[in-house]
């Protein structure tokens, strides 16, 4: 098939082309370097074409929103006609099917009198009196007596099934207090136990603290007396020894002369050297004071990390006992209120919720946007 080439396509091209040349000539003079200038005044025509194009443009865009305007209100005004004329349509339908069975659907040609002879009615003589009026239910008293009936059955079985789960829910009330009272009185038993193994725990620390206290400083004060006269024996001791080297010295230098004990020792009177003897014992036991201070207190230290350290170990062992009695608890409190909950929810599926809504009751629901 040959394409056919309409005058609207030429135009479109020859515009085209002349829209290229225009862009081509018009970079040529703002490229090329020979012949370009500065500002926008010599270029006037490119500028007043720009401007044509433009105007052009926003016309052509007018123009195409007030054409689908208008198509827009003739399809409204077309749907308007349509929908008058098919609520006609259906006006005029209705009135001929009512005008149809006035006409040809008389009641007393109906097969419903008598499927063996549908003209019973027109064969009789006389007047018929009909058990009822057209249309009027015979047994509507009965049928509400029974609907009456019904819905007082359903309101007290509904009352019966409501006082059964408040029942059920106030004796689930009373489990739930008497477990918790159960479990708070354990938690006060085993606090109570936790406080009295404290107490016992502190006071047999504190005696044994004790006794090994007054062992200890006993035992110290009888080192410090034997270390004492240890010193005091060797002071002596050594004394004497002086003493007699001293004499034997000089003795020996002055011969035939009886031996006489001197007075003083190194220049020092017998007053000066007890002095001196006593003095050295002092800083001898005060030494000894200190570092038995020393000592004791180190052991005393030691002694009360000891006591802190098994303290918090029996501590700790109490309190991971404590801990284990009381998950146990809980536990066994858990299981029996599961227990009793699942029993509660098989209780309410066999005797009370028997019809449990399933999908295809809420399907019904939602089905339309009316």
């Amino acid at each position: 098939m040959d394409r056919v080439e309409l005058l609207a396509d030429r135009l479109a091209a020859a515009h085209l082309d002349r829209r290229r040349n225009r862009e081509l000539q018009r970079q040529e003079r703002i490229f090329n370097a020979k012949v370009r200038t500065v500002g926008v005044s010599v270029d006037s025509d490119a500028l007043e074409h720009q401007v044509r194009d433009r105007r052009h443009k926003e016309e052509a865009e007018a123009r195409a929103l007030k054409e689908c305007a208008d198509d827009l209100i003739r399809s409204d005004q077309t749907a308007c006609i349509l929908e008058r004329r098919q609520k006609k349509d259906e006006r005029l339908l209705e009135e001929a099917i009512v005008h149809f069975r006035s006409c040809f659907q008389q009641p007393s040609s109906r097969r419903e009198f008598d499927l063996n002879d549908p003209e019973l009615l027109k064969k009789q003589d006389g007047v018929c009196i009909l058990p009822g009026l057209t249309g009027e239910d015979l047994a509507s008293g009965d049928r509400a007596l029974q609907q009456r009936q019904q819905l007082r059955n359903w309101s007290i079985q509904q009352q019966q099934e409501l006082e059964q789960a408040k029942e059920l829910q106030k004796r689930e009330g009373l489990q739930y207090d008497q477990s918790r009272v159960a479990l708070d009185s354990r938690a006060l038993q085993l606090q109570k136990m936790e406080e009295e193994h404290k107490r016992a725990t502190a006071i047999a620390i504190k005696d044994f603290n004790l006794a090994l206290a007054a062992e200890v400083s006993e035992q110290r004060e009888r080192q410090r007396r034997e270390e004492e006269e240890k010193n005091r024996v060797d002071v002596l001791n050594q004394l004497q020894g002086e003493l007699l080297s001293e004499s034997t010295q000089q003795s020996s230098r002055v011969p035939g002369l009886p031996r006489v004990r001197r007075e003083c020792y190194k220049g020092m009177t017998p007053q000066q050297l007890l002095h001196y003897t006593s003095y050295q014992r002092q800083q001898a036991e005060d030494s000894r004071r200190v570092r038995l201070e020393q000592q004791e207190e180190e052991l005393l230290q030691e002694r009360e990390r000891l006591a802190l350290a098994r303290a918090a170990l029996l501590q700790e062992r109490q309190q991971a006992r404590i801990s284990k009695e009381l998950r146990r608890a809980l536990d066994n409190t858990n299981a029996l209120l599961a227990q009793a909950q699942h029993a509660q929810r098989k209780h309410l599926e066999k005797e009370i919720f028997t019809n449990v809504p399933d999908e295809r009751y809420f399907s019904q629901f939602n089905t339309s946007s009316r």
